[in-house]
């Protein structure tokens, strides 16, 4: 995965840090993404390219220009960010080989991770992510659900909160911050019951449904047709589960069944981030559109350090910060 260094240790100024490769989930893409990429680098706009002729149709404008409301769509933002994602990984690794401790990804990004790791490759990936974002799509349109985000909550009014109103936790981005999932009048009575428990924040997000909940079950039965197709290969790396909060086994079949149970189960990036500190890493390199697990990662522990490339200009910052 580079040879800049050993067992993931990279020398940073007078500091020595060790890096976990992380990639970017729903909700990141933007207009734009991954253009820039792809005007600098012949390889860059070759991927842009080979995702076209894999899926059948034009993701490559997708990204470079839109629409946002076509980008949003869960089979073309998922693959989309995928190649994006992707994209900046390979940019900075051709920039700077940089030899990667674990890789970890939220929800979509972690089939990133796992495609970084060397479990499937580029073309696998992509026909997996336009077919669970296709999946997931029908699943919200079968039945109206969402989501919202809950700020400031302890365990007791989380627990309590999901107990009066149905809702599931879908999401555990850090202690403080968690997401919850359920039908659309349950996300509608939880915006109302946070603020008689006394909890910080409660926002409704404009998502198409309730991810990472029993509504998706449908299309986690589909994906699992899916996958059977797939040829999966043990990782290089640790890629660390969103669903158990440590590194996935190398049983490639073990490895699909778990990335069937994150369709439904509950996503646990903070867990993620607690086991990259105890495989020793203390800094994060975060692939694709955006910052969002950046800042996570910053709320779960400030001491951590942050990268992120999603373009040309944070690609050359990130490169000069890992060289020291």
């Amino acid at each position: 995965m580079g040879n800049s260094g050993v067992g993931g240790w990279i020398q940073q100024g007078e500091k020595e840090l060790k890096y976990c490769a992380i990639f970017a989930g729903q909700g990141a893409q933007t207009p734009g993404m991954g253009k820039d990429f792809a005007e600098a680098d012949a390889d860059a706009m070759a991927l842009f390219d080979k995702a076209n002729a894999v899926l059948g149709f034009d993701l490559k404008k997708v990204c470079f220009e839109g629409p946002a409301e076509e980008l949003v769509k869960s089979n073309i933002c998922q693959p989309a960010i995928f190649v994006t994602s992707y994209a900046a990984y390979l940019a900075l690794q051709k920039r700077k080989g940089v030899e990667f401790a674990c890789a970890a990804g939220l929800s979509l990004g972690e089939w990133g991770a796992l495609c970084a790791a060397g479990v499937l490759d580029f073309d696998s990936t992509l026909k997996v992510l336009e077919a669970r974002g296709r999946f997931m799509q029908e699943a919200c349109e079968a039945t109206p659900s969402g989501m919202i985000a809950i700020v400031g909550a302890t365990p007791e009014q989380l627990s309590r909160l999901c107990e009066k109103t149905g809702c599931t936790v879908a999401n555990v981005n850090s202690a403080a911050q968690q997401v919850l999932s359920g039908s659309k009048d349950a996300i509608a009575a939880a915006a109302t019951c946070a603020k008689e428990l006394g909890i910080k924040r409660a926002i409704p997000l404009a998502t198409a449904g309730a991810f990472h909940s029993p509504f998706m079950q449908s299309a986690r039965e589909k994906l699992a047709v899916v996958l059977d197709s797939i040829a999966f290969a043990a990782p290089k790396i640790p890629v660390l589960s969103n669903i158990t909060g440590k590194p996935h086994s190398s049983d490639p079949a073990a490895i699909k069944a778990m990335m069937l149970e994150q369709v439904t189960g509950t996503t646990n990036w903070a867990a993620d981030v607690a086991c990259a500190k105890e495989l020793g890493c203390d800094a994060f390199v975060e692939f694709g559109p955006g910052k969002v697990l950046s800042g996570l990662v910053k709320k779960i522990d400030p001491a951590l350090a942050t990268f992120n490339v999603g373009d040309i200009p944070s690609l050359e910052a990130t490169a000069e910060a890992v060289n020291g």
